[in-house]
């Protein structure tokens, strides 16, 4: 593994993983060994990237780090918290309470208002105080201040990703993951969600997303990427691509 320009940590890692594996079993008699023993530490207020090609473990990796699956051996702290010795409820309630996902799909409920959908995190936590004007808040810092009482239909991709991440932020996660997050938009709307990720991070945010493409993953400080289960390649980025500047340029993210 490669580590060109790392900075020494300032502040123990949000995330921090040692000795990662998970295989899969495919009928009787196939096993998949989607990690072979990660190693991966993520400190509080970076942009990373987590690239590799299909079957190179970056999904096992990104459902492991957003406690979807559990590994099969070694260690994982996030926050602090040592997943392996949490119950399925402790789990569940981690995953609200640490982690803010935002994903490909946007994953919104199309009977629900912007607002409503970005209660959802407070509602199945229980969390009743100042519920409504802590999500017309997030909503306002991804610029969707005028959309609060629109539905997913009435709003275009872009927005309703935007209305994603506003849900992501309402917990204050420890750290955003992001699977796909420009998947599914064009370029002009790719660069504005982009730019709402490096603005959050500007203000510490912490950021971990998975990408395939390197013209996204450009614009974060630090590229990991895995191959064949392992972490083969982790960077930093000298100066990323600043999407605000490709958006006043009239330039969408991968052109």
């Amino acid at each position: 593994m490669t580590l060109a320009g790392r900075l020494p940590p300032i502040s123990d890692p949000v995330v921090s993983l040692r000795g990662i594996t998970k295989t899969y079993r495919i009928g009787k008699d196939i096993e998949v060994h989607a990690l072979q023993g990660v190693d991966l530490d993520v400190h509080r207020g970076e942009f990373v990237a987590i690239m590799g090609p299909s079957g190179s473990g970056k999904s096992t990796l990104m459902n492991v780090l957003g406690c979807l699956d559990a590994a099969d051996a070694g260690s994982y702290v996030l926050a602090g918290d040592n997943i392996a010795k949490l119950s399925d409820d402790q789990l569940a309630a981690i995953r609200n309470k640490h982690i803010g996902f935002v994903f490909q799909t946007y994953n919104l409920l199309p009977r629900l208002n912007a607002i409503e959908n970005v209660e959802l995190p407070l509602v199945y936590g229980g969390d009743r105080q100042g519920r409504r004007e802590r999500a017309v808040d997030a909503l306002g810092q991804v610029g969707l201040g005028d959309r609060v009482h629109h539905r997913p239909s009435e709003l275009s991709g872009g927005q309703q990703q935007r209305v994603a991440i506003a849900r992501a932020l309402l917990n204050d996660p420890a750290m955003i993951l992001a699977d796909e997050p420009t998947g599914n938009l064009d370029s002009r709307s790719s660069a504005e969600i982009l730019a709402i990720f490096q603005r959050l991070n500007a203000m510490g945010k912490t950021v971990v997303m998975v990408t395939h493409e390197p013209d996204v993953a450009a614009h974060c400080r630090r590229i990991v990427r895995m191959r064949d289960g392992i972490v083969a390649h982790d960077e930093l980025v000298p100066n990323p691509r600043r999407a605000e500047d490709e958006i006043a340029a009239g330039i969408g993210a991968g052109d």
